[in-house]
């Protein structure tokens, strides 16, 4: 478990490697793994290596890949380029958790992605995966107003130039490409031999109460699904505090089923 001495070492080591992802995301998946067994950890992509910081302070053997290691700022930690969209440089059946945050919404090619998480697990392994969430009722009613959700905006020529001066030749860092609801990442982890186990969302969102009316309308009406429908279509999933008022970004905890 974190010590109060842990949490203190953990922050000095943050210090250098910042999150790119929100750190709610981080605290979240930091309390799913350090219930489970320690084992050796994949974190892809691993950004500057603040994650990776507080998974080896609790004890993971920790390994790191990114397309762009170059901004890879943790000492003592194996770093590799690796490209999400392509072959990922590791044997088969080589790590027990592969920790995938804010990545897949990256790439054009999520199910490849999958495909090599499922490759490079060990039967059994943790897959922890988190992309946005396009389905919390904020968002559906963003989508129904304006055509777009809030992580996922028209890709425009001013856009693009914005983040070619902050990023330069890495804009896929911030690049949003690929919005994946809950029913496209389940059938696609399905697919490629995964379980879902657990959903998670990163916080509470301040102002999700305005939309309790709709939620409730929301989920009366599919009360009146029969319950074959309800399993075939992920009802209750679909229902569920973590996706229906969930926060920005949904956590997936899902395992490579064995043999």
């Amino acid at each position: 478990m974190i010590t109060e001495t842990s949490a203190t070492q953990i922050n000095s080591i943050e210090r250098d490697a910042a999150p790119i992802a929100h750190e709610a995301i981080h605290n979240t998946v930091v309390r799913i793994l350090d219930a489970l067994p320690r084992g050796r950890t994949l974190d892809v992509p691993a950004g500057e290596g603040a994650l990776a910081a507080r998974l080896k302070q609790l004890g993971f053997d920790v390994h790191c890949c990114d397309l762009y290691p170059q901004i890879f700022r943790l000492k003592n930690v194996e770093i590799k380029q690796g490209d999400l969209s392509s072959v990922l440089p590791y044997k088969d059946e080589e790590f027990d958790y592969v920790i995938c945050l804010e990545g897949v919404e990256h790439i054009e090619n999520p199910q490849q992605a999958v495909r090599e998480f499922e490759r490079i697990l060990k039967p059994h392994g943790h897959l922890i995966v988190s992309t946005p969430n396009i389905l919390n009722i904020e968002e559906r009613f963003k989508w129904l107003l304006f055509g777009y959700t809030s992580h996922f905006k028209p890709v425009s020529r001013p856009y693009l130039e914005n983040l070619r001066k902050d990023f330069g030749d890495m804009e896929e860092i911030a690049l949003h490409v690929n919005p994946i609801a809950y029913t496209e990442l389940r059938y696609t982890l399905e697919e490629y031999g995964f379980q879902v186990q657990c959903l998670y969302r990163d916080k509470p969102k301040s102002n999700i109460w305005l939309y309790y009316p709709f939620v409730a309308l929301i989920r009366l009406i599919n009360r009146f699904t029969s319950d074959e429908k309800r399993r075939e279509r992920w009802t209750d999933e679909l229902q569920s505090d973590e996706v229906l008022l969930g926060g920005n970004t949904l956590i997936v905890h899902a395992i490579k089923k064995g043999l």
